[in-house]
């Protein structure tokens, strides 16, 4: 699945191709997605300007002159901007055509993703509401997670990956922000000291931001917006490399599952 890096690799490269233009057509192939595709937007969105591409969590938001486009790349969504008028292909199932001649293509295979529009403030959308601090923002701060951790016994991978207590954090990041900050992905959330509540969020920013960079994470099938692969995965230090040498001290990386999610960590870096 797209995480943060991947999803804000998307809005990167295609907002400089869609703000300012005018919606022609609205083109849906499939009844629905995760959620249904609602037909009356053939009808209310052409007329309408993309003003702003932004981004929370893994949602991407698609803001015109009367409401929000929200769509989310599930397992494994991919937009393109093409021709219109394109071949089609069996998983296109949204085409966003604009009165210059391009679209923007919806291609999903699993059907995991979601397309949807919002007349209101899309942060107050019920899937977006309750979501906690993006992480590369100045207020995700050390000592939010510090407070919001006294009391709880859950292992600190689960709990960075709850979108409640902070967004985008997905299992390769958690895995990869826990090496760096040298903490045992099992340990209790509340045996971890504001100290060290630091330095995981530091780590966190520092792995995110690294990841943006290199164009995001190509695990599977997902590929940046103009097909290009991210090439972040060449500098993981932990993830998926079980059994194979720790980076820093050369001993044997170790795997477990947290969560239902694998899990890599070195056992003397991390306690």
């Amino acid at each position: 699945m797209p995480e943060l890096p991947e999803v804000e690799t998307v809005r990167r490269g295609i907002a400089p191709h869609i703000v300012g233009k005018t919606i022609l057509e609205l083109m849906l192939r499939a009844p629905g997605l995760r959620l249904p595709l609602d037909p009356a937007l053939c009808r209310i969105l052409p007329g309408q300007a993309i003003r702003q591409v932004l981004r929370r969590a893994k949602y991407l938001l698609l803001m015109t002159d009367q409401g929000c486009l929200i769509i989310h790349l599930g397992m494994s969504g991919v937009l393109r901007i093409l021709p219109a008028g394109s071949t089609e292909h069996k998983h296109d199932h949204v085409d966003l055509i604009f009165v210059d001649g391009t679209c923007l293509r919806f291609t999903d295979p699993r059907r995991f993703g979601m397309f949807i529009y919002s007349n209101d403030d899309p942060l107050r959308h019920p899937l977006l509401v309750d979501l906690g601090p993006e992480p590369l923002e100045s207020h995700f701060q050390a000592e939010l997670l510090y407070e919001y951790s006294r009391g709880k016994k859950q292992a600190i991978k689960t709990f960075i990956m709850n979108q409640k207590t902070v967004v985008g954090v997905g299992n390769i990041y958690a895995n990869e922000a826990l090496f760096r900050a040298g903490i045992h992905p099992a340990r209790s959330v509340g045996r971890i000291s504001r100290r060290r509540y630091e330095r995981l969020v530091a780590a966190i920013k520092e792995v995110l931001a690294a990841a943006i960079a290199a164009g995001g994470t190509t695990i599977s099938d997902f590929s940046g917006s103009d097909g290009r692969p991210g090439y972040f995965r060449q500098e993981l230090l932990v993830y998926g490399r079980g059994s194979q040498p720790c980076s820093d001290c050369g001993r044997t990386i170790r795997t477990c599952r947290l969560g239902q999610r694998s899990t890599f960590f070195c056992a003397f870096c991390q306690r």
